[in-house]
């Protein structure tokens, strides 16, 4: 208790610091920032007992596109028994919609702005984690397990994100890389999983699907510009070993709200959804290596993406598609088979709860989330109501911080670069699917106006219950301003709490 009480004064301080009232500051910090130390209601597991971990983190991938979370026409039977055998969440979200800081939020439960990788890893955008960050297979691999990751990494650097086992390379989505072929790395990981090593272990397998796919051009810039043809979202004629292609037509799909019905959108979505069917089988033959290494009944597997699809208003933008995500939990023994988990969870949370459930939580870890180990299998968590969001770049010069608070109603984003044009990132401003709608001169994109995407205000609110596609911002209504104020109150709790350098911004501008 007396270090719970000496963090709570020391970020009480903090806050007060940057002019917010300590009571305040305090009781908006003691339900959401206290990580390791109020963790979680379940004790700790003994040694003989630890779970084995497997991580799976998908490229791009939405709630949209999974059977599980109701898309009646995506095949994806894998993720489905994964979900029907285990707990759905249905409120999860990722904390910033760009790769690299997202992955680093899952992999350290530390805000990216924190942790320091504010945009993509590519040596031409070049943000590393700080030096002295310990992500979360150097925590496990401290407890005694054996670590692994086979697949896309794209965090750096690598003393930072440490594995004692690379079962395979590659760059960020590369043609050559294996993360195109799931199968592949599963079979990769099969030695490493029936080793005969009394340790538990923890494997970390990430795809590269259902990125979109890119060229190189002849000066050695990338490009992802297929117009008038849809991205082939890592699809190919040749096909990937023991694959079998699931070919989707372009009147069955289902286009997201966010998007507008188009013929290009509608092509694209098609190889976007084979793109979900060949991960899926990815994962299929995964829980088949699980089963017959007769290891199913003591992993723990995780399956979450880290950001929605690569679209035009999901991907590197805070609106629901970008960060509303799919996040599947199978507990060794799923004593609640199909559970549905409504707590509000965060990728920020993942590496406090593997940790709690490996029974290797510190006492004091730096850490912005908290454990949800406690409702793995759908039990009830109270106070799981509210999330925090940090989105700062995605490639070095797209500059647009944005910080986000989501209740189950309202949600504030502040947008701190308002000034500026809202910035694409090359797959998406090259998507066949935004240039059909230039072009046409359509007006309106999905639910939203062209011109509410590309400049934005200081501040966005949203009522999620009435307007669910978030169109009609509040910030300026007189009959929400107090609860303008409240957010925005929270808001500034959040930056301090978590060493948000942008906090400044608040007295500086």
């Amino acid at each position: 208790m007396k270090l719970m009480g000496n963090f709570r004064m020391r970020q009480s301080k903090e806050a007060t610091a940057a002019g917010i009232p300590a009571w305040l500051a305090l009781a908006l910090l003691a339900p959401v920032w206290l990580g390791g130390l109020s963790a979680s209601a379940a004790p700790g597991p003994a040694a003989t007992t630890r779970p084995n971990i497997v991580l799976i983190v998908s490229d791009d991938h939405g709630t949209d596109a999974l059977g599980c979370y109701g898309n009646r026409v995506i095949r994806t039977p894998n993720l489905d028994r994964l979900a029907a055998e285990g707990t759905r969440f249905t409120h999860a979200f990722c904390t910033t919609a760009s790769c690299s800081p997202s992955r680093s939020v899952i992999l350290t439960g530390q805000q990216n702005h924190r942790n320091g990788m504010y945009g993509l890893q590519h040596d031409v955008h070049h943000f590393q984690s700080f030096a002295g960050t310990k992500s979360l297979p150097m925590y496990l691999a401290d407890a005694g397990y054996r670590t692994a990751r086979v697949g896309k990494f794209h965090v750096g650097p690598e003393s930072a994100y440490a594995f004692q086992t690379i079962l395979s390379g590659g760059a960020a989505n590369d043609p050559a890389s294996l993360g195109r072929s799931p199968v592949e790395m599963a079979e990769r990981t099969r030695d490493f999983l029936s080793a005969r090593d009394s340790r538990p272990f923890f494997l970390y397998y990430a795809t590269d699907d259902p990125h979109r796919a890119n060229a190189v051009l002849p000066n050695g810039r990338p490009t992802f510009e297929t117009y008038p043809k849809p991205n082939s979202f890592g699809n190919r004629p040749a096909g990937y070993p023991e694959i079998t292609p699931v070919v989707y037509r372009l009147d069955e799909v289902q286009v997201p709200e966010y998007l507008p019905d188009t013929p290009e959108t509608r092509a694209e979505l098609a190889e976007y959804y084979q793109s979900v069917s060949r991960l899926d089988q990815g994962v299929g033959r995964l829980l088949q290596i699980l089963d017959e290494t007769k290891l199913a009944e003591k992993t723990l597997v995780v399956y979450i993406s880290d950001n929605g699809a690569a679209f035009p208003g999901a991907k590197t933008t805070l609106y629901e598609p970008g960060m509303r995500l799919p996040c599947i939990v199978r507990a060794p023994g799923h004593r609640r088979p199909g559970s549905v988990q409504s707590a509000m969870v965060t990728w920020a949370d993942l590496t406090p709860t593997l940790l709690d459930a490996a029974g290797a939580l510190p006492a004091d870890g730096p850490f912005d989330g908290r454990s949800f180990r406690a409702g793995l299998e759908g039990a009830p968590l109270e106070g799981w109501d509210e999330i925090y969001a940090s989105h700062t770049l995605h490639e070095v010069t797209m500059y647009y911080p944005m910080r986000v608070v989501r209740g189950r109603q309202f949600k504030l984003i502040h947008n701190l670069a308002a000034g500026l044009t809202y910035p694409f990132a090359r797959d998406l401003i090259q998507s066949p699917t935004w240039i059909s709608v230039q072009r046409a001169g359509r007006e309106v994109y999905g639910h939203r106006r062209v011109e509410a995407f590309l400049h934005r205000p200081e501040f966005e609110l949203y009522d999620l219950a009435a307007d669910p596609h978030e169109v009609r911002n509040l910030a300026d209504d007189p009959a929400h301003a107090g609860i303008k104020r409240e957010l925005i109150a929270k808001l500034k709790a959040f930056q301090v709490a978590t060493r948000d350098p942008w906090v400044h911004k608040w007295e500086y501008e």
